[in-house]
């Protein structure tokens, strides 16, 4: 199967950068090389389901380590960046999909639950970033590779969150007539 869009890999975590065309995936691609991350492939991702349940994704042959950027023209990574900044393939473990920012619309604010989006047949994480001028979606997208990382090791900073909201609400209820107080969390 293949994909209109970009795959690069932070941290070891291979992200699917989609999107409309001239939404800025292959410019966001290439800030994330410029960091020192890795590009996978640009403009068209082959995707294949392993037996193991693996999504991996890689450029075609003819265009593999090249990207377009709108204003430049064609990029060599490994003469811009070296060898390092590329690789064959990637597992793919996080999708970013870029939208147009629309006042209207309603985007992810807290993170408790992560949607998923399916290719070919397997789930995977995704996040629709809005893209607002002078945004800076390199860092939104680090951000969320890095995010996905830890969300794989424990709990999400958001779960943190509400479980201090919920722990509060207790020793307040707890405080109340007729309740016993409790130390706050991890205190004795």
């Amino acid at each position: 199967m293949q994909v209109h869009g970009s795959l690069v890999e932070i941290l070891g975590v291979g992200v699917l950068l989609l999107g409309a065309s001239g939404i800025g995936k292959s410019e966001c691609a290439l800030e994330l090389v410029s960091r020192g991350h890795r590009l996978i492939a640009d403009d068209i991702v082959c995707v294949v389901r392993t037996q193991d349940d693996l999504l991996l994704g890689h450029a075609p042959a003819l265009i593999r380590h090249f990207m377009e950027i709108r204003g430049i023209g064609l990029l060599y990574i490994p003469d811009l960046f070296g060898a390092e900044a590329v690789r064959e393939e990637s597992g793919i473990d996080l999708i970013c999909r870029l939208e147009r920012w629309r006042e209207d619309a309603s985007y992810e604010r807290v993170g408790l639950e992560r949607p998923t989006e399916e290719i070919l047949g397997l789930a995977r994480p995704a996040l629709l970033l809005p893209v607002r001028p002078a945004g800076n979606m390199a860092t939104l997208v680090e951000v969320a590779a890095r995010d996905s990382q830890l969300r794989r090791a424990g709990p999400s900073a958001a779960r943190r969150l509400d479980e201090r909201f919920h722990d509060a609400a207790r020793r307040k209820a707890d405080a109340a007539p007729g309740g016993t107080p409790q130390p706050p969390a991890g205190r004795s």
